[in-house]
């Protein structure tokens, strides 16, 4: 069976008046394995949302905008044992960690702690029944939410929204909401979109994420960008259910958006893990374990 859909005007809920969801709805929560390519996503979207929640022997993969180079860079060339061995000691030690500092050379200076018991997502490249995943090379997490303050200043990109960015865009963040959109048209941009859903939720910070695949290079694509090597993305808006296992259901708000911190320092309580993109520590084992991550296949 072969299901066309035309493509929403919007991602995530933000598309939902443009689907057909019931006919929609009852063909996933009867898949098997559902990997998402489309560019306009279906993830966190109410088809998404009930299908998950009523098949739990889903197994789904999130490869929004999907290209042949992007899937030869991040997939066919990149050893995923070795990748994802090192990500679960990444999620590992900062799972262990209360707080959390995270720097960038573009002027990003932030700091949140961790909510206790709050399960991390980490896209190892394995999906198994069940489970819904992103692209292997990232781990997401949800804060405290309200313990996030400082300023995050996007330099990579923001999806949806401006997309591949020429200036920074500097946020201020104030208990886990955004107070104050500062940089060049980029930064308008991303405001005018935050406001025309015209909902106070989707100024409020969802999640942050690491990006740890050696395949992956900026392109404007998100599903590329947020895996970065040393990147960090922070999401704003909706936050879906797999990030708040405290809360079933999620977090909701209209849409949901990445932006990306490039060259990203990160300190777990107190202790220097990555410098400017790079691991240093805590430990010579998950310095190791990134060597061999870094290195693609031929």
């Amino acid at each position: 069976m072969t299901i066309n859909v035309a493509a929403p005007r919007g991602v995530g809920k933000a598309g939902d008046p443009d689907l057909p969801q019931g006919p929609l709805t009852a063909a996933l929560k009867e898949a098997d394995v559902w990997i998402e390519y489309n560019n306009q996503w279906l993830l966190y979207s109410t088809p998404f949302d009930e299908a998950v929640a009523a098949n739990k022997d889903l197994r789904y993969m999130c490869l929004v905008g999907m290209n042949p180079d992007l899937m030869i860079r991040n997939i066919g060339r990149v050893n995923n044992i070795a990748v994802g061995n090192f990500l679960r000691k990444v999620e590992e030690i900062t799972k262990n960690a209360e707080h959390v500092k995270v720097t960038t050379p573009a002027g990003c200076d932030v700091e949140f702690y961790h909510q206790p018991n709050r399960d991390f997502y980490t896209s190892d490249g394995f999906v198994g029944h069940g489970e819904k995943k992103m692209m292997a090379g990232q781990i997401s997490w949800a804060p405290k939410l309200d313990t996030i303050n400082g300023k995050i200043v996007f330099d990579g990109s923001i999806v949806p929204g401006p997309g591949l960015l020429n200036n920074p865009v500097e946020l201020t963040v104030e208990k886990g909401i955004i107070t104050k959109i500062d940089g060049g048209i980029e930064a308008k941009q991303l405001e005018e979109f935050l406001r025309g859903f015209e909902d106070e939720r989707m100024f409020k910070m969802a999640h942050i994420s690491y990006g740890f695949n050696p395949g992956a290079k900026l392109t404007g694509d998100i599903v590329e960008d947020e895996r970065v090597w040393g990147c960090t993305e922070w999401g704003i808006g909706n936050v879906g259910p797999q990030l708040t296992s405290d809360i079933p259901g999620g977090i909701e708000a209209p849409s949901h958006t990445d932006g990306i911190c490039l060259n990203s320092s990160v300190w777990l309580d107190g202790e220097l893990f990555l410098k400017d993109g790079e691991v240093v520590g805590p430990t010579d084992e998950i310095i190791e374990l990134a060597r061999k991550a870094k290195k693609l296949e031929y």
